[in-house]
């Protein structure tokens, strides 16, 4: 028996050796081939790996780093292949999508690179890359820009840009030069190639197609010095029929109009140098012969006029409602107002979200006063666009090709009708300027300070609790916003009873995952898509699946959503601020810290469970009501890639109990920080703001946090009076024949009117815009004498035809009264 149990146990030994032996091989076996972005049971393929250090040993032969990982969506981009290693005898080829197959190789120093494709949308691109032509078992992503957003640095630069739009209009010709970095193309001489752009087949069908044709060489084997200049000549048909286009520059060793090959672009623009002679004998009215075309089809296919969102009242508006406008790149008042086609504005900002049908965009521009610039009043006037600029998801087919189609329909056409030939009230009816009247701002939230809340309707109060929780969440919408809070610390690293707010997570439907949170860097705040760090150096915007995302400098982030959400995330002294904009569709429909939106502000502090506090509550009821909104790690949008958010945040109680913060301050006669906290926080004008500066200065015993408290509270007061709804009574036109007086049609704006010598005003001769959206007194006409005399003849004919017809009805009443007595 004692041998049997002996022979049994040393079987289980060598079992249990065995399973060992086949799980420290399995580990050891683990790969990232085919598994990037997964979490293996030994090691890890997922982007939290460095940070946690759990990466599997070959993560960067299959999941790959590359530099630059951005480039104009036009292609040609070489980029290398970071940390992995590769056989000089290797053959690279990049697939983009599956589907775009570009030849890559590998350098004298070991290093693979790729070639990025022409591609017709814009945003993170999946590309695998193959050593064999079979196997694409390593992958990465590119991001693919609108050639428009690139740096000049990365394209193409046209000397005297006028010039080459104008080139053959009345006086202007000569040589036409051009410049780039040398080194961006791998070859010692290159090719100066002309590509022309084009969108075919019936609008608004599953035929509309756009493609890019190479047209032919300009300089062939020229050296790669970074410049080049030539003389144009005249184009024939059907050459001459391509009107917009870009250059290229790609290496002369491969042939003319080869596809995906190392380049350089320019970007799309006007093709005046190369159009037929016809243009250059009569510009004005060779364009004009286009611009009659061009109306004759804007005529037969859908406006999409009715479904484009209106603009913004005012610039202080438009810059505020940052979840549904965006500063137009082409006028921008942070850059020095150069508005090459709006003379007059000196910002203009566009939707970010193409039309619901025809994914058409709205342009919005305004004058030094603030007030909009419109078409009917400037040639500077903003205007709608058939193709939205920056395209609109899924792109890939007109009219969404980001810049692209927007040239093709909306601004070449501007060439026809009002650069080259002085026709623009074609144009404008077409493109007219969008007012207000239907605009409506949005309502905003904020998060500040260690943490205070704003909510919606105006209700504020301070939270510090030490976990995750739900900040908003709107069923309709699909829409969630969490916030993470963390315990904070003085300057000397002793711990302070209070909490900050230190990352926001976001997501809408099946959008990407968008994270940003405080680093270790003071005031630099970290993006991550997905769990993934996000890099700005090459970019400060990028579409995303279902989101985008702008951040030009590291303290500034902000994403914005189809539906309108945007969110500002600010560090300042090293405090996050948020900010939520909301339009008014999301009324009745919010949920969370941030309280219901509904103009109502005695139901915000509800709680996750129904039950609504009064304005008057305690602190320590406010801290059980936040307590209610924590999330649990099944519904977190969070990433946990440290051991201490592991175990501070995953591992722990989503709230933490165990953390009481300090409800209430004291003031302290005897506190020496107290007078100056009273000097800092007073004459603010808001009891909350006070409050929330004194809080912060006697908690954390720092005026400084106490000022960017202060600070973040004022931006805050200051966004909800730049958004207060304003009353517009619409634009007036001058009377033919006649003037107006005054360009500003909001509440208060007075027009007036005069009329041309030989002519009398009849109607009014000042209208005032008035509370209730409409003008006062009458339309205003300029007539002649002989049509005044002519329309008081007339009415004097018409008065005489009421009183007979009505003496006429007055004897047949009389009659039949008679007939009815008798």
């Amino acid at each position: 028996m004692d041998g049997f149990v002996g022979h049994g146990l040393k079987n289980l030994a060598l079992q249990c050796l065995y399973c060992a032996v086949l799980m420290f091989n399995a580990v050891v076996a683990q790969s990232c081939e085919g598994r990037c972005g997964e979490k293996l049971a030994g090691c890890s393929c997922h982007s939290t790996c460095e940070s946690l250090q759990s990466c599997c040993s070959d993560i960067n032969q299959f999941c790959l780093e590359i530099s630059p990982h951005s480039g104009s969506l036009l292609g040609g981009t070489d980029f290398r292949i970071l940390n992995a290693t590769f056989s000089p005898d290797s053959h690279l080829s990049c697939r983009f999508k599956s589907e775009i197959v570009t030849e890559g190789y590998v350098d004298e120093g070991g290093v693979g690179h790729c070639v990025s494709p022409m591609l017709f949308e814009s945003g993170w691109i999946p590309f695998e890359v193959s050593t064999d032509g079979l196997n694409y078992n390593r992958v990465g992503r590119w991001l693919s820009v609108h050639h428009s957003k690139l740096s000049p640095l990365y394209k193409v630069v046209l000397g005297n840009g006028t010039q080459w739009q104008y080139y053959g209009t009345p006086g202007v010709g000569g040589v036409l030069q051009m410049i780039w970095i040398p080194s961006l193309i791998n070859a010692e001489r290159v090719n100066i190639e002309l590509w022309g752009y084009e969108e075919t087949g019936e609008p608004y069908s599953e035929h509309w197609r756009a493609e890019w044709t190479y047209l032919y060489t300009v300089g062939r084997n020229v050296s790669n010095t970074g410049a080049f200049s030539f003389t144009p000549r005249p184009s024939e048909k059907p050459l001459s029929d391509w009107h917009m286009g870009s250059m290229r520059v790609s290496p002369s060793t491969k042939p003319d109009g080869a596809r995906n090959v190392n380049a350089l672009w320019n970007g799309a623009h006007a093709l005046a140098y190369h159009l037929e002679e016809g243009f250059r004998r009569d510009s004005a009215g060779w364009a004009l012969e286009k611009c009659v075309l061009w109306d004759k089809e804007e005529k037969i296919i859908p406006s999409f006029l009715p479904e484009i969102t209106d603009c913004p009242c005012t610039l202080a508006q438009a810059r505020a409602d940052t979840g549904r406008f965006h500063t137009d790149y082409g006028c921008d008042i942070e850059k020095g107002s150069v508005c090459t086609y709006h003379p007059g504005a000196v910002h203009c900002v566009r939707s970010i979200q193409g039309s619901p049908k025809y994914a058409a965009g709205q342009q919005c521009c305004y004058d030094h006063t603030g007030a909009q610039v419109l078409t009917g009043d400037s040639i500077g006037g903003s205007t709608p666009d058939r193709g939205h600029d920056w395209g609109a998801p899924p792109y890939l087919r007109p009219p969404r090709i980001p810049g692209l189609s927007h040239w093709k329909y909306d601004v070449i056409t501007f060439y026809y009708c009002c650069l080259w030939s002085d026709n623009c009230d074609y144009y404008f009816t077409h493109r007219p300027s969008s007012d207000c009247r239907t605009y409506q701002p949005p309502k905003a939230a904020s998060v500040l300070g260690d943490p205070h809340f704003i909510t919606f309707d105006g209700t504020a109060y301070t939270f510090n609790g030490k976990g995750e929780y739900v900040l908003l969440h709107s069923e309709n919408y699909n829409l969630t916003v969490q916030g993470r809070t963390e315990n904070m610390t003085s300057e000397n690293g002793s711990s302070i009873m209070a909490t900050r707010l230190c990352s926001v997570a976001a997501r809408e439907r099946d959008s990407d995952v968008m994270e940003v949170r405080l680093t270790d860097r003071l005031d630099h705040l970290e993006v991550l898509m997905n769990q993934r760090v996000l890099s700005f150096s090459e970019q400060s915007w990028i579409d995303l699946k279902g989101v985008f995302v702008f951040s030009a400098v590291p303290q500034n982030v902000t994403v914005m959503f189809p539906s309108g959400a945007g969110l500002e995330i600010r560090s300042r002294g090293g405090v996050m601020t948020l900010t939520v904009l909301l339009p008014l569709e999301f009324n009745n429909h919010t949920l969370g810290l941030l309280g219901k939106m509904n103009d109502d502000p005695s139901d915000d502090l509800t709680s996750s469970n129904g039950a609504t506090l009064p304005a008057s509550a305690s602190p320590q009821d406010i801290f059980t009501f936040g307590a209610s909104w924590a999330i649990s790690n099944q519904s977190s949008l969070f990433t946990y890639d440290s051991p201490r958010l592991l175990n501070e945040y995953y591992y722990s109680p989503k709230h933490d109990p165990s953390f009481i913060p300090v409800f209430t301050i004291t003031e302290d006669p005897a506190d020496p920080l107290l007078q100056p906290t009273l000097l800092l926080c007073s004459g603010t004008g808001d009891s909350a703001g006070a409050q929330f500066c004194k809080y912060d200065a006697l908690t954390s015993r720092s005026l400084e946090l106490a000022n960017h408290t202060l600070l973040s509270h004022r931006s805050h007061i200051t966004t909800i009076h730049q958004l207060q709804p304003v009353v517009s009574c619409g634009w007036l036109k001058p009377p033919s024949h006649g003037r107006k007086e005054g360009t500003l049609y909001l509440k208060d704006a007075k027009i007036s009117f005069s009329c041309d010598a030989g002519y009398r005003l009849h109607g009014s001769e000042e209208r005032v815009c008035q509370a209730d959206g409409r003008w006062s007194g009458d339309e205003t006409h300029c007539v002649t004498g002989n049509i005044i005399f002519f329309i008081i003849i007339n009415v004097v004919v018409v008065v005489v035809v009421v009183v007979v017809v009505i003496i006429i009805l007055i004897k047949i009443i009389i009659i039949i009264i008679i007939i009815i007595i008798i």
